[in-house]
Parts: structure tokens; C-alpha cells; sequence
């Protein structure tokens, strides 16, 4: 008993030296909890939403109203013309496109069902279904008021019949394999990428090598880079493979460019390897660095729109989840794969993975000198 008494105060002797393994194990299931509670909703409101209003009478603003009122949409963008409307959901700046027919004052007087036009983005499924499902409701509760207007004894001038068409782009089927297999493409690199790379530096340090690669006559920006540069090749095949199972198993349309989902997917690769070198010029040991590498993981899968749209989460973790590169590759995957975006859409993703690399391998330049200092 006295001795397993001595193992029980050694280990925790242990656990009280190790600072960051002791604050990881706090923080990581409150971080979680917080997460799981706040930022993860399947009833998606305040999707953006693009309104093409050719009637601009009072029954059409009137129609907007309800689509406001109903905090599902936020109408961000008027067009003036169809093929803006599209454009604005091609290019996802909109989830939601409404066109309002220019005979919709004409067609409620005479008492015929007017089609409202409701084009949704379905690469993201579970958003889609939470508008399709609200502008079904706003038809169902405006075809109700009809009723009770016309059982109260209004005029029949007063009569409105809304016809919700929606068509459903890019994943019309809804199957769920097509909206999660570029996520997942992305949890793997992510995965992979980060953990092999955060443990560089700190399995050299164990090892004794890191002094015999300090007299050498390497920069820190050359030591640092030639860490990184073989495991790029490491991500084009995960990627290759990935994408041969996705089309040659699962069917997945590839309606984009393969070059430029390749060009992309090294900007990518290489934010989440300098991400890892972050980590690997702060951990102390091995361990320490596996942990810091699941602190990014969680929030990349929770928190990229992978599983749950970005849009549902409240304000803070939906400005967390920019500094996850995760978050714009998802965007990217789903834009080439599903809708066929090119880089005039894409730009603003490869543009912010770009100063993420920047940046992280700024950080880890300076890391890594204080390290050697």
C-alpha cells in the first residue's frame, strides 16, 4: 500500500509539472460543452438571401415581409435580373434566391395561384431543407389568410394564393454523401497534416538531433520549409485517393476544374502544415503536441461548416471559425466539386489561406528563434 501511495504522489507530481497538459485537460471539455451547446443548430436561420422583385407592388413587398418576418432569411442582395439572382447563388454570396413574377397584383385579382420562384442552395443540405421547409410555411400560412379573409366577408380583390416553387441546386437529391465527402476530405488532411507536422521539431528536440541541425549552415526559414515540403506530397496523394473513391464509388460530380482543386488544395495543405509547425515550436514534448493538434481538430470539424452551417452559430465561434483553414477549404471543395465554381468565385477563399500561411509561418519562424535562444 505504501509503495502504490509513493507511484500515486509521483504521478501526480508529474501531472502538476506538465502546465499545459494540466490546462488541456481542463479547458478541452468545457471548450466542448460550450461548442456543442452554442454553436451546433439544425434549425438554420438568417440564411442570405437575394430577391428579384419584378411586381414591386404592395402584395409583393407585402410577400417579402413574411419572408422577413420569419428570421429564415435575410434578404442581403435586390437583382435586377434572373441571371444575377443566379449568379448570387453560383458564387454563394446567397443560399436563397426569390423571384417574384411581374403579374403577381394581376394574377391575385382574378384569383390564380401565383408561382413564387424559391431557388435554394443544396450543397449544403441541411440548410437547404430549413428553407425549403420555411418558405413551404410562409405559402401554407399566406394560403390560410386567404381563407380567413374570404370566410370574413372581404372582397375577392383581396384574395392572395402564393405557389412556392423551389428548385433545389447542386445536390437536388439531397444525398448525404455529396455534402459530406468534401468535408471529410478536409477532416483528413486536416488530420493528418497538422499532426505530423506539430510533431517535427519537438520529436527532433527528443531525439538530440535539433542541435546537429542548428550548426548547420540552414536559416530558420530553410529548416522550417524543408519540414514542410515532403508531406505536401503526402496530401496530394490522401487527395488523390479520396477523390478516386468519391467518383469511382460514390458517384460524387466533379463539376469544377481538377487543376484548380488541386492548385487550391496545396494552399491548404500547406496553411494546415504551418499551423502544425506552430504547434510543434510550442510543445515541449511529443504528447503535449498530439494534444494541441486535437485543440484544432475539434474545432475544424465542429466549426468549418462541415457538419453544421456556420450560419446558426452565434457570432463568436462564427469569427473563430476564420482562423481555421479548414473553414474556407470546405468552402472551396464544396464550390468546385458541387457547383463548379472557378477562381473568380473562389479568390476571397484562396486569398485568406494565403495570409493564414503567412502568418502561421511568420509565428513559427519566431517561435522556433526563441526556441533556439
Amino acid at each position: 500500500m505504501t509503495r502504490l501511495k509513493a507511484i500515486l504522489i509521483k504521478e501526480f507530481i508529474q501531472m502538476r509539472r506538465d502546465s499545459v497538459t494540466l490546462i488541456i485537460m481542463f479547458l478541452l471539455p468545457i471548450f466542448q460543452l460550450l461548442v456543442f451547446g452554442f454553436a451546433i443548430h439544425t434549425d438554420i436561420r438568417h440564411q442570405s438571401t437575394v430577391v428579384l422583385d419584378q411586381s414591386m407592388t404592395e402584395e409583393s413587398r407585402d410577400l417579402l415581409t413574411s419572408f422577413t418576418a420569419s428570421q429564415y432569411f435575410d434578404i442581403n442582395y435586390v437583382a435586377q435580373s434572373i441571371p444575377e439572382v443566379n449568379a448570387r447563388v453560383d458564387s454563394g454570396d446567397a443560399r436563397v434566391g426569390i423571384i417574384i413574377p411581374p403579374d403577381l397584383t394581376s394574377s391575385l385579382k382574378h384569383g390564380h395561384a401565383t408561382p413564387i420562384q424559391v431557388i435554394v442552395d443544396a450543397s449544403d443540405s441541411t440548410a437547404a431543407s430549413s428553407a425549403i421547409a420555411s418558405a413551404e410555411a410562409i405559402g401554407q400560412l399566406k394560403s390560410r389568410e386567404i381563407l380567413l379573409k374570404k370566410q370574413s366577408g372581404l372582397s375577392e380583390d383581396s384574395l392572395r394564393l402564393y405557389d412556392m416553387r423551389v428548385r433545389a441546386w447542386y445536390n437536388p437529391d439531397f444525398i448525404t454523401v455529396y455534402y459530406m465527402l468534401p468535408g471529410i476530405m478536409g477532416i483528413i488532411l486536416t488530420m493528418t497534416m497538422v499532426m505530423i507536422t506539430s510533431m517535427a521539431i519537438v520529436r527532433e528536440r527528443e531525439r538530440g538531433t535539433l542541435e546537429q541541425l542548428l550548426i548547420t549552415p540552414l536559416r530558420t526559414w530553410e529548416l522550417l520549409l524543408g519540414k514542410l515540403l515532403p508531406y505536401i506530397l503526402v496530401g496530394y496523394v490522401q487527395t488523390t485517393v479520396s477523390l478516386l473513391v468519391g467518383i469511382g464509388i460514390f458517384a460524387i460530380p466533379l463539376r469544377g476544374s481538377i487543376l484548380l482543386l488541386y492548385g487550391l488544395t496545396t494552399l491548404f495543405i500547406v496553411a494546415s502544415l504551418t499551423l502544425g509547425l506552430v504547434i510543434s515550436t510550442i510543445s515541449r514534448t511529443q504528447m503535449q503536441a498530439m494534444q494541441m493538434s486535437f485543440l484544432i481538430f475539434m474545432p475544424s470539424v465542429l466549426l468549418s461548416g462541415f457538419i453544421f452551417p456556420r450560419e446558426a452559430m452565434p457570432k463568436i465561434f462564427y469569427y473563430m471559425s476564420d482562423l481555421l483553414p479548414m473553414t474556407y477549404y470546405v468552402e472551396i471543395l464544396r464550390g468546385i466539386i458541387l457547383r463548379g465554381n472557378d477562381i473568380h468565385v473562389l479568390y476571397p477563399q484562396a486569398a485568406a489561406l494565403l495570409v493564414l500561411i503567412t502568418l502561421t509561418f511568420l509565428l513559427a519562424m519566431k517561435k522556433f528563434s526563441r526556441t533556439i535562444d
